[in-house]
């Protein structure tokens, strides 16, 4: 009898254990509770429940470490306080696998708040753990491993590199070839993570024949599996000519294209990422997306987002308009410019316009036949009245005032240069006189034009200071007509008229009335 009861008291406290961590566990899930539990001294308790001998009293333990480390970065400042790190790490290598995907969970959620708490994480040989789960059976762990990998590897450089000195890419690129979804969605984008921050950890990845595999996945049905392939090609490709000539390789273009259709916004802005990333390198691969159909597809693509999914596209425009004349007239003539225009109309976001503006000004500095048409779409009042706004962002400014320039130093268009003789500031109207300067002495019916619609009378008006450039382009355009023409539209001439009317005496002679009998 006396065995039995000593017995029960052992089973009572174990389940007074289980039932204790497990309550813990679900009150974890609500973050309202997390810093009263923190203030009620759980994280000492946890950890003792993690070395308990009861396997699942172990795992619970470790999930609701894992669900407070979650809640926020004080909490996971805790567990890193409270030395879990290492016990956890320790005993990873010797637990079951519900054990590890639980504390593969504890040491994301640690590791996704910062760097620091992600250095704790590698200090304490987490890495290392988290690859010889990558190398496990069960495809769960395998998932919780690399969701944790790439939690580390997102935050910079150096803690991405402490990822692939463990010797974690072979085998995330291997995990790509396993059949289950989730796992690939995630190695996916912990791949990303690694190839985001040099140029070298992006050709670690490709040197594991990571492309081949993503490139194998562009068509699949799965959204998010598609919004993590596209983004890791963007990383790998955003880096050197070299990195996208092998993105482009791999036959991702023009398949790609179809996803700018896909119902899913994040599909679709990655895809138009990846575009621009490949077409920022070289005249030679923006001219191979423009080859494969890919600028009527972005312009669709603009024409039918709106907000932050556009501006991957607006600036992959820019960016093909930015090599060559030839490439900018390839935007020009699919309808680029209108769609930019209709983009700066209806945005409100300065970093949106800036991008915009920016893109403008790539197609339309080249010759006066790519102002003309920048011109035409009525733009260079839009861009002065940005330059102008004292609402605008510097940058927005900043642009706006390099594209009208640049713009109009190649814009021979009349009808867009006459409005700004109106309202320009003296910076900007000395680069608008210089172009009448240029266009008028070759063009009769401009210079009829220009009298008629009151561009000559308000040259005369402009105070420009003597021997100023501005000056030098007054006075060629005043030469391009008569002496008399000029002065009768320069400002105080009528009054000079008055003056000569009130002393114009008349001669008697030919005034005097005839004699009668005459």
């Amino acid at each position: 009898m006396s065995h039995r009861l000593i017995i029960q008291v052992f089973e009572q406290y174990q389940k007074s254990r289980l039932q204790f961590v497990q309550t813990v566990a679900d009150l974890a899930t609500r973050p309202q509770n997390s810093e009263i539990l923190h203030n009620a001294g759980v994280m000492p308790m946890l950890r003792s429940l993690m070395l308990d001998t009861v396997p699942s009293i172990q795992q619970t333990a470790a999930l609701a470490v894992g669900r407070l480390a979650d809640q926020n970065d004080n909490l996971a400042e805790a567990v890193v306080k409270e030395n879990i790190l290492p016990q956890l790490v320790h005993s990873l290598a010797s637990q079951n696998r519900f054990y590890k995907k639980a504390a593969a969970f504890v040491l994301r959620a640690v590791s996704k708040h910062s760097p620091d708490l992600a250095q704790a994480v590698v200090s304490s040989g987490g890495v290392d753990a988290l690859v010889l789960c990558l190398e496990e059976f069960d495809p769960g762990v395998k998932e919780a491993a690399a969701w944790a990998l790439g939690c580390i590897a997102r935050h910079n450089a150096s803690l991405s590199q402490a990822v692939v000195e463990a010797g974690a890419t072979p085998l995330l690129v291997l995990c790509l070839l396993e059949p289950e979804m989730a796992l690939k969605r995630i190695v996916a984008s912990t791949l990303s993570d690694i190839c985001k921050h040099t140029p070298e950890l992006a050709q670690t990845v490709v040197d594991n024949g990571a492309i081949a595999h993503l490139a194998q996945m562009i068509l699949s049905r799965d959204a998010k599996l598609k919004r993590q392939v596209f983004s890791a090609l963007s990383q790998i490709s955003k880096h050197s000519i070299s990195l996208a000539e092998m993105v482009i390789e791999a036959e991702v273009f023009p398949a790609a294209f179809v996803s700018l259709k896909d119902p899913d916004d994040y599909v679709r802005k990655n895809v138009a990422t990846l575009m621009r990333e490949v077409a920022k390198q070289t005249p030679e691969l923006s001219q191979l997306i423009v080859n494969c159909g890919g600028l009527s597809k972005v312009i669709d693509y603009l024409g039918e987002s709106h907000g932050q999914l556009r501006l991957p596209g607006i600036m992959m425009l820019g960016y093909v308009a930015a090599h060559n004349e030839s490439l900018a007239m390839a935007v020009i003539l699919c309808k680029g410019v209108p769609q930019l225009a209709l983009c700066l109309s209806e945005e409100h976001e300065q970093h949106i316009k800036s991008a915009t503006v920016w893109s403008i000004d790539q197609i339309g500095h080249h010759t006066p036949e790519h102002a003309k048409v920048v011109a035409a779409a009525n733009l260079l009042p839009t861009l002065l009245e940005l330059y102008m706004d004292t609402s605008s962002s510097e940058d927005l400014q900043a642009k706006s005032k390099k594209a009208l320039k640049n713009i109009l130093q190649k814009c021979t268009y009349v009808p867009a240069l006459e409005p700004l003789l109106y309202d320009a500031p003296s910076n900007i109207l000395k680069h608008v006189v210089c172009q009448f300067s240029k266009v008028l002495p070759h063009d009769s019916k401009a210079r009829r034009l220009f009298v008629t619609s009151g561009g000559l009378k308000k040259v005369q008006e402009i105070d420009a200071e003597p021997g100023s450039a501005l000056q030098e382009y007054i006075n060629v355009i005043n030469s391009c007509f008569p002496e008399e023409i000029v002065r009768y539209y320069s400002p105080g001439y009528s009054e000079i008229l008055l003056q000569r009317l009130e002393g114009y005496q008349p001669e008697d002679s030919l005034h005097t009335p005839p004699s009668e009998g005459q």
